[in-house]
């Protein structure tokens, strides 16, 4: 029951993007077309978890240990650049398509302070390794629930007669603020 919790409450009660706030360059960035915003959704779910792994290990078996806590922000932006270095390799040779699509928006993933949210989330809510991979995982399927809304809106709002001077980034901060208040009404459902 408590990682159902977990989970209800990282996706819909707390969203990364539509409650906290973070992570908003790539949600407005990469939210023109619905299969791109899935293909950084799932670049951004891989780093999530992969990062909050490893920065709990450091900060458990490292950090900690050796009284040097005020370097975690250091470390797990280091930890994060690496792994996007690592997925933006893998990315180029599987599917150099969406690598292309995804452009300048890949290598942000490292200054996605989602990404970095997180990691840092789990430490300061003692998480265990599964609750904060489960935190992890379920927040970065919230980030990409709200990716791809807003990708699918903006898709259909290309279509839609908008005025003159609301095309392009207004509608999209609109639209993402009337998402931002659609969200709140999940706040109670869960502490």
């Amino acid at each position: 029951m408590e990682y159902i919790i977990i989970i209800i409450a990282a996706i819909f009660v707390n969203n990364v993007v539509l409650a906290q706030f973070l992570g908003i360059c790539p949600f407005l960035g990469v939210s023109t077309k619905i299969n791109t915003s899935i293909g950084m959704s799932g670049a951004v779910t891989f780093v999530m978890v992969l990062a909050t792994i490893v920065t709990f290990l450091l900060q458990h078996y490292v950090l900690n240990p050796l009284g040097i806590g005020f370097m975690q922000t250091i470390v797990f932006i280091l930890v994060i650049a690496s792994l996007v270095q690592m997925v933006e390799i893998i990315l180029k040779k599987v599917s150099p398509a969406l690598y292309q699509a995804l452009g300048i928006f890949l290598p942000l993933i490292t200054t996605n302070c989602a990404v970095l949210g997180v990691a840092i989330l789990v430490i300061k809510k003692n998480y265990n390794l599964l609750e904060g991979v489960v935190f992890a995982g379920a927040s970065a399927i919230g980030f990409g629930l709200a990716l791809v809304i807003l990708a699918g809106i903006r898709e259909h709002l290309d279509l839609a007669n908008v005025p003159k001077g609301m095309k392009g980034v207004p509608i999209a901060l609109l639209t993402a603020g009337i998402l931002a208040l659609a969200f709140m009404g999940f706040a109670g459902i869960v502490k």
